[in-house]
């Protein structure tokens, strides 16, 4: 007895077995082939590994054709051709060498366990700079955003132009589609590569592998934006009215009503100039008023009268007395000379007697 749990799952390492000319004996009822452009910078390179493609492709008895002239590569099956899917490989094969894959790379496709995808990136996004810079963000600094990816996916992804070409197992190029299409709908890779580090760690507990990862998984918020500002300049949508704009009036109109249409042509010469002659008489008293105001002597500021102070005070007679006393009983300045005489006396007897 087997658990319907068992049959439903797939056991680990199964692979399918190989398809072989014992499975279609009697070949394909008819040919089909199919063709794809390459561009210019690509030729040197093709012509050198052509060799290589086609004793690849000869053993799944598929033959392929360079056209240099054209710039086309073409592959078809033959007589001897059993594999009906060999020519759906040959011809992802020759699509993965127009999109700049080395050729090493590109034969994997002929793997049964290999599949591959070319996510066309080109019109996801309407300006070319924006759309240089997010291509760039998938690259990273240095590849290092592409290659963590590949490690993480186990394809191999090539990056050229408006494409991404991308090869390697199913399941792996689930994720590098998911990421590619959300790095150009502006999420950063480096969220998708944290989920897929975690999904990573968690398929390697046999107990998780039936549960749900939800509760694992990082769940990241979208930052409200600043709003808008404003512009200076508002467009105002005028009201819409059933009638038509009212048409200018043209130089004739504008004569008639001012009368300058029914003027012999010397009045209108003589007009012109009398306007002319008014417009030099502004232009030259304007030139002269500027002229005049070096000459405009600057506002004086009043003079401001200061007050004299008072000169009459009290003096205090008392006061001055008792200055004069106390300044007597003070010894002030030098010694009179005979008193300078005596104390050098004493002097020189006080050294005798030492």
């Amino acid at each position: 007895t087997v658990d319907e749990s068992e049959l439903l799952t797939v056991p680990d390492g199964w692979k399918e077995p190989a398809f072989t000319r014992e499975d279609n004996p009697r070949g394909l009822l008819e040919e089909s082939s199919f063709a794809t452009l390459f561009p210019k910078y690509r030729e040197a390179y093709l012509k050198e590994c052509w060799p290589l493609v086609q004793k690849a492709l000869s053993e799944h008895y598929v033959n392929a054709t360079l056209d240099l002239i054209e710039g086309s590569m073409t592959v078809t099956t033959t007589k001897k051709t059993f594999d009906p899917y060999a020519i759906i490989r040959a011809r992802d094969l020759i699509k993965l060498l127009a999109r700049s894959v080395p050729f090493e790379q590109a034969v994997r496709i002929l793997q049964d366990d290999v599949a591959c995808d070319i996510i066309k990136i080109g019109s996801l996004v309407r300006k070319r700079d924006t759309f240089i810079k997010r291509r760039g963000r998938l690259l990273g600094p240095k590849g290092s955003t592409l290659k963590a990816l590949e490690l993480l996916t186990n394809c191999y992804i090539m990056v050229q132009g408006n494409t991404v070409s991308a090869l390697g197992p199913f399941s792996g190029l689930k994720e590098v589609r998911k990421v590619v299409l959300d790095t150009m709908k502006n999420i950063h890779p480096i969220y998708n590569i944290k989920t897929l580090m975690i999904k990573r760690e968690l398929s390697k507990d046999p107990e998780l592998r039936s549960q749900s990862w939800e509760r694992f998984l990082p769940k990241f918020k979208k930052k409200n934006l600043k709003k808008r500002k404003e512009p200076k300049k508002k467009n105002t949508k005028k009201e819409y009215t059933p009638f038509p704009p009212p048409q200018p009036e043209s130089q004739i109109d504008k004569e008639l009503a001012s009368g300058e249409y029914f003027l012999k042509d010397r009045q209108k010469k003589r007009k012109r100039v009398q306007e002319i002659k008014a417009k030099q008489a502004d232009a030259v008293k304007k030139r002269q008023e500027e002229r005049n105001k070096a000459f405009i002597p600057p506002k004086e500021k009043p003079v401001v009268k200061t007050k004299k102070a008072s000169t009459e005070k009290k003096i205090d007679v008392e006061a001055i007395k008792e200055k004069v006393k106390n300044a007597k009983k003070k010894k002030l300045g030098a010694l009179p000379v005979e008193e300078v005489k005596l104390k050098i006396a004493a002097d020189e007897k006080k050294k005798k007697k030492k």
